[in-house]
This record gives structure tokens, sequence and C-alpha cells, in this order.
């Protein structure tokens, strides 16, 4: 059992305690025992050496050879120097097969039905020569090593996910995701009567239309809450994939990649974003359009909203939310309230018009989140600890927008605690979304005043379709970019605000991930990354894309020193079987993408035809 660890709550006011809902809270936490399987593996390889401009040749750190990055990525023959020609016609067999409706619309029923009648050994045989040995690299840790370091010959490095799913029914998803939604001792929501509440209200409750996450969701995994003991053994899964990094990368490159959902129940996730987004919006009644308010403000806003305190409270209240003594309180002041929140709810409170009830303001959390809080606190301090401990850093991917104010929040707070010294925890911003710039904004300005490094991966979004649908049915506001050009705007304008903060602040203060399979955000942040001055051997900015799709992308920038990475998934073909029906499902939903990779790989095929390379070996070549 290894040593207690001590850790706390939020925003520090001691080196060991913090104020949550007006106590002191001291929390502990132990290592606990190891899982019975392990659902997620990653790791991560580094080899950046040379240096040189971002869009002329490069020197490869393997050979003699240099490679200029075509940002037009139409160069077949340098996407697929690391091919075989049977890799080559297997990638042209499987976007072809995800080019047919029919086959990826029944793609989960077609796979059933072939296990029954080619059997097991038949089944598994074919699926490798095909969709399996596309896009997953094999079963195991020894199995997927080929692939693995002939990719790193080529500039591309590999982050691991063991990608086994539990296949369950919709119906066990929503039974599963309404009970975990509700209180401990509560009964499920779905049993519960309607609410009257407001849509922006409604939309922090878990609704039994939406209560599978998976729908509409191709680029994700979805994490569904058991009981506590599942999350434990997700914690072990997640302390398993740092092991797998740290034995694979010695130079502190490695990352693993968790998500909150995994780690606590989803009902705290609930209500603490009800609760951030409520006092966001109660700052702005305060605020106006300066963002900022003075204590004169604060007294005549208070009076307004028929809030009785005493001037001592209201003077005593305004001096903590002024962080920076500077006689206004702007948002980043602000959040630290929540730390707070519920010694001062307990004074801002109302008559209800309708009933005459004294009632709170805002929200706050209660007794049963205090505890959730806490629990998810420990198993995230324990993850970044030993993260630490064996020199890897976490990525802690986004999710669904009424998890994701608590789960930024969360974030923020183990940068604070972990990112003092290195950029350790990244968190992940979703460029479809509104309200990205803004928070991208806040976020490096708060690693800025309060002197941490700034970690992010930068992706469009996974659950578009799901998040349009949820908010027309119950009525708030959508929360998504109108149009897909909106979103590579939004997506351009975080990047230039990273890239300039990259420019200001000492290097290595500010570090992200562009993970993107999109040409033109690609080519428009490596022009940036010139314009700025920014390297690829700086390794501040470097690309991700998944395997079996971009190679297109990944290899040229790889070959041309840029830092770029596969998320290399593996595991036995049955137990993968869900991650790649997403993969089908996702190729569906690009085909003008796939139309341009199979062009290639077309173009690609034909030349070695031409020039007598069918039997192309990528071992016997340099890299």
């Amino acid at each position: 059992m290894a040593a207690m660890i001590r850790t706390t709550v939020f925003r520090k006011f001691s080196p060991h305690t913090r104020i949550l809902d007006g106590k002191y809270v001291q929390l502990h936490f132990s290592h606990v025992g190891r899982s019975k399987f392990t659902s997620t593996k990653s790791l991560y390889q580094e080899s950046m050496t040379a240096d040189g401009d971002t869009t002329t040749k490069h020197t490869n750190s393997t050979g003699d050879q240099q490679h200029s990055l075509d940002l037009s990525f139409c160069n077949a023959k340098e996407a697929y120097r690391s091919k075989t020609t049977g890799e080559i016609a297997r990638g042209l067999f499987v976007f072809n097969m995800c080019s047919i409706p029919f086959l990826v619309n029944h793609n989960k029923t077609i796979l059933k039905w072939s296990r029954k009648v080619l059997g097991k050994q038949l089944f598994c045989k074919i699926m490798k020569a095909t969709f399996y040995g596309h896009f997953v690299a094999g079963e195991d840790q020894v199995t997927i090593r080929p692939l693995v370091n002939n990719n790193r010959r080529y500039g591309v490095k590999s982050i691991l996910d063991y990608s086994v799913e539990e296949d369950i029914s919709s119906k066990k998803a929503k039974e599963a995701e309404m009970k975990s939604c509700a209180p401990p001792d509560a009964e499920p929501l779905s049993a519960q009567p309607p609410s009257d509440e407001s849509p922006e209200v409604q939309r922090f409750v878990a609704h039994e239309e939406f209560g599978d996450r998976r729908e509409g969701v191709v680029s994700a995994r979805t994490y569904f809450y058991e009981d506590e003991a599942k999350c434990d053994e997700n914690l072990q899964t997640f302390k398993e994939c740092i092991d797998a990094v740290a034995g694979a990368v010695t130079d502190g490159s490695g990352f693993i990649a968790i998500k909150m959902t995994a780690l606590g129940r989803p009902q705290f996730l609930l209500q603490l974003s009800e609760v951030i987004v409520s006092w966001r919006n109660f700052f702005e009644r305060f605020a106006g359009d300066r963002n900022k308010f003075s204590e004169e403000d604060f007294k005549t806003t208070l009076k307004d909203f028929g809030v009785q305190v005493t001037r001592d409270d209201r003077k005593r209240w305004f001096t903590l939310l002024d962080v920076t003594c500077d006689g206004e309180v702007d948002l980043l002041d602000w959040d630290n309230l929540l730390d707070i929140n519920t010694q001062m709810g307990k004074h801002l409170v109302v008559p209800n018009v309708t009933t005459g009830e004294i009632q709170p303001l805002v929200a706050s959390l209660q007794m049963e989140e205090e505890e959730q809080l806490s629990k998810m606190l420990l198993r995230m301090n324990e993850i970044a600890e030993y993260a630490i401990k064996k020199n890897v850093r976490v990525m802690v991917d986004a999710e669904q927008t009424y998890f994701q104010p608590a789960i930024s929040r969360l974030t923020i707070e183990m940068m604070r605690k972990f990112n003092k010294e290195k950029a350790v925890i990244f968190n992940t911003y979703q460029c479809y979304l509104k309200k990205v710039f803004s928070s991208v904004k806040h976020d490096l300005e708060l690693s800025k005043r309060e002197n941490f490094h700034f970690g992010a991966k930068i992706v469009r979004g996974a659950y578009m379709e799901q998040e349009r649908e949820r908010a027309a049915t119950i009525g708030y506001d959508d929360p998504i970019q109108p149009t897909f050009n909106a979103t590579s705007h939004s997506y351009h304008s975080v990047m230039e605000e990273i890239m300039n903060q990259i420019n200001q602040r000492p290097r290595g203060e500010v570090a992200v991930m562009v993970a993107s399979h999109n040409e033109d955000t690609v080519r428009f942040t490596v022009q940036k990354m010139k314009e700025n001055g920014i390297g690829p051997q700086d390794r501040l900015i470097c690309f991700g894309q998944l395997l079996g799709m971009c190679d297109h992308i990944s290899f040229p920038l790889g070959q041309a020193e840029y830092s770029v990475y596969k998320y290399v998934p593996y595991g036995p073909v049955e137990e993968v079987l869900p991650y790649l029906s997403r993969r089908a499902m996702e190729n569906r939903g690009v085909l003008k993408k796939v139309k341009k990779e199979k062009s290639l790989l077309w173009q690609e095929l034909k030349r070695r035809i031409r020039s007598g390379e069918l039997r192309y070996n990528p071992d016997k070549v340099p890299a």
C-alpha cells in the first residue's frame, strides 16, 4: 500500500487546506488494488532532433535524405513511403467498403453474423487482413511493436490505446445513465415526475431520451458509471497506462489520456457544472459590459437583487473576491467565489415571488456532491501524482457540454497544482463550441496570472449531432457553431491566440497538440508557426491523427521533422469491434476526405506497378 498522499480541494488558502462550503477540508488518498482488466493503455514516443525552416527541406534524423513539406498534401509517394504494397491495397479495399452506405449502416449486424457463420478463427483471420489490420495495430503490446517502430522510423510517434470496450445495449446504457445521474440514494430520474424548471436549468439534468451518450458519436469512447468500485478499476487502468508509457519513454515526453466520466458519478459533474454556470451568469449581472465591477457596483447590485447582507459581510466578501487587490473584480477573480460559494450562498437568498418562500439566489453544492467531489479529486490526484513519479503527462479529454464546465474546472485545478515547473496536465478545448475562444483566453490568462504552465489539446469536437438535438429538444440555446466554416474560423482563432501567448511568455510555458484531420487547419498551423518563429524542434506544437486515417498528412509532417503522433489502438479482435464500428461510421461521414485518400492510395499503387516496385519493403530502405 502506497504512502498516504495529502491533497486539497479547489483553490488553496493554506498549503494543506481549502475552504469548501464554509469548512476547511483536508483530503487523503491511497493506492488501491489492481484492476482485473485494462480498458485503455497509452504510450507516447518522442524523437525530435532536426532544426530548420518549417516549409523548406529538413534533414531526416535516420539518414541523409531530405524531405520538403508539400502543404497541398498531394504527394502520394511521400505519404506512403512507410507502407508495403499489400498495406496500400488493403487501405484501398477498406476505404471503398466504408463508402458503401448499406455496409456502414448495418456494420454491427454484418459483423455479428459473420462471426457466427465463419467461426472465430476464420473471422479473426479475415478481420486482420482487412478492417482490423487497417485501423488496429495488434492484439497486445508485443504484436504492435513492428508497426510502432516502423512508424517511428518515418517520423511518426505513437500513443497506444487499449481499445477494448463493453458493447452494451442502448436500453442498458440509458438505464445506467439515468441511475447514475440521480443522487446515490434516490430513485432513477426516469421514475421521477417531470420538472417545470427552465430549459437552462434542465440543461444540467439527465434526460432519458439522451441517456445513451454513444448515440450520434463516432469519434469518442463513452464510459457509463456502474459503481465506485468500477471507478477504482478505471483508476488502476489509467495507472497501468502510465506504466506502459514510462516503460517505453524515458525523456518525459509520454502521454496518457483520461476521461473524467470514468472516475466518478455523472450526477456530480452535472451538479458542479450547473453551479459553475449559475455563478458565472451571476457575475454577468454584476459586471455588465465592463466585464468587471467595483465595490460600489457590488453593493448596488446586491441591493437590486433584494439580498439582505450586513456592511461588514459585504466588504469581507468583496475583499475575498478581489484577489489582485486592485479595487475591481474580473472573471478570474470571480471564479474563486466557487471555493466559498456555500458560505456566501447561505446569505444570497431572496423570497420566491410565487410562494413567498426564501430560496437561494444561485445554486451551490450539497452534501452528496461534496462527497462525490472528494472521491473524484482523490482519483484525479492519484493519477497526477503517479504520472509525475513516472515522468508522464496527462491529457483530460473533453466531453458533453452539460459535463464540460465541471471537467474544465477540475482540470484547471490540477494544472494549478501540478503544472508549476512544466505542462503535466493538458485540458481539451472543442472548437465547435461558440464560447471556446473566451474559455481558452480565460485559462491562458489565469495560468499567466497564477504562474503555472498551460497545456492544451485542440479539437473540433465529437458530439455535434447529439448536442444540437438535445438543445433543440430541451429548449436551451444551441452551443454549437452554426457552420463547418465557423468552426474552422474558431479553431484558427484559438491557435492564433495560443501562438501569441507562446511568443509573449518564456518558451515552454504554453504547449499544445493540434488534434485534427482537417488539411486547412494543419496548413494554417504550419504557416502560423513559421510566421511566429516557432520551429518543429521547439516541441511546443504537435499534431495528432488516428491510425489508418490521414496518412497523407501525418507522414509528410513527420518526415519534415514536425512532431506528429498516431493514436494507435490495440486489443483482441472480438473485443475491439465497437471501436472498428465507430471508425467505419466516421469514414462514412467524411466522404470527401476519404475520396482524396483513396485517390492517393490508387495513385501510389499504379506508380509502383509502373516502376516495378510491387515488392517494395519499407524496412529495407533508408527512412
